[in-house]
């Protein structure tokens, strides 16, 4: 697996360090809700069950125990409408991100293939195809594509940073017109239990997986997700990926000899966090809340919010006139830090991405602040 650092564009948030400071030097402290990274307690299930497991002497599996594994398929049969995962389909990672950045690598991809995925997007889907020499391509339509070797097209929905989710039957024209060109689709999917606007409250925002969208069958197609958003475990790095047998098959083989395995512990936390639908509504019910309070702050403050904003920890916004650097700008001097939309590839150049992840205190002090000190 040839690797291309030196293709690897800057870190973008470094970037950020002057806006930090600004923002710091807020008499009424920081605002930063710049990153997405939860700040509630892991629940105690998880917790419970971390300390049950931390006894853990030996190994673990890089296929991940049979209880984590049933944990996944019983998760993907009652939350998101997928009834025929297998077990065998199923592989821990350690944190969704360093697949997003080595799939393309595991999948044996380098120059000449190409890496579609959406023109706003996540900035590691753009990172794995570079690090192997392969072309990415931002795209929203596979008629933009041409004749290029499309080997790998990812998926994000609900979308970071725009919101977006994608229904059942743009999933399928996705994957019919992937399959005719023996190209794999990943989805990353991380997002999917936090829903806010209908019809995704009521029916669940649709999961690649979906027999809707397979046709009955899991040939070509990878989900990934992490449980970091719903269990408030960012810092337990668990997550996992699942789909096709034959990928997850070839996936685990090159990870067993890498020793990419997610520890036992870690392990037996996610399939309690997996199986404890509890928490998650109440974190749901967290982030509506704060969200509920951003919109309002946003709209006092001269900030328009992007309808497609409609799940996920993210609102989409932009200043009329402003680019996302100056709206940055402009943010940081009320002491409010978020992530300019130019990190999410150039479509998003004049957008921000405001994250729900600050305490109910930080966030009511945003939206004071908005209010207090409008943009325009």
């Amino acid at each position: 697996m040839p690797l291309h650092p030196e293709a690897l564009p800057d870190f973008p948030w470094d970037s950020l360090a002057d806006a930090r400071r600004r923002a710091s030097a807020h008499p009424d402290g920081i605002v930063d809700l710049s990153v997405g990274t939860p700040v509630d307690p892991t629940p105690d299930v998880v917790t419970r069950a971390l300390a049950a497991a931390a006894d853990s002497p030996g190994y673990p599996t890089t296929q991940g125990t049979a209880a984590l594994r049933q944990a996944v398929v019983d998760w993907f049969a009652r939350r998101r409408g997928v009834p025929d995962l297998r077990p065998e389909a199923v592989l821990p990672t350690i944190g969704s991100k360093e697949l997003v950045a080595f799939l393309p690598a595991l999948l044996g991809m380098g120059p000449g293939d190409v890496v579609m995925h959406p023109s706003i997007a996540y900035p590691t889907y753009d990172v794995g195809a570079r690090l192997v020499g392969a072309e990415p391509f931002p795209a929203d339509a596979t008629t933009a594509i041409g004749p290029g070797r499309v080997r790998l097209v990812w998926l994000n929905s609900p979308s970071n940073p725009t919101g977006r989710v994608l229904g059942v039957e743009h999933l399928a024209k996705v994957v019919a017109w992937a399959r005719e060109r023996g190209a794999v689709v990943a989805s990353d999917e991380c997002y999917a239990e936090l829903a806010w606007d209908e019809p995704w409250v009521s029916e669940g925002v649709p999961s690649l997986l979906d027999p809707r969208v397979t046709g009955g069958s899991h040939e070509g197609l990878l989900v990934l997700y992490s449980a970091s958003k719903q269990s408030n475990l960012a810092g337990y790095r668990a997550a996992f990926a699942a789909g096709d047998p034959a990928l997850v098959e070839r996936l685990l083989a090159v990870r067993k000899h890498a020793g990419m395995m997610m520890p036992a512990p870690v392990q037996a936390a996610l399939a309690a966090a997996l199986g404890d639908d509890a928490h998650v509504a109440q974190q749901r019910e967290r982030y509506r809340a704060r969200r509920e309070v951003l919109l309002a702050g946003c709209a006092a403050g001269g900030l328009q919010v992007a309808p497609e904003s409609q799940a996920g920890l993210y609102l989409w916004a932009r200043l009329p006139g402003a680019t996302g650097r100056e709206i940055v700008a402009a943010l940081a001097e009320r002491g409010i830090l978020a992530a300019p939309g130019e990190f999410y590839g150039p479509l998003g150049a004049d957008h921000v991405r405001i994250a729900l992840t600050a305490t109910d205190e930080r966030v009511a002090a945003a939206a004071r602040r908005l209010a207090e000190a409008p943009l325009r």
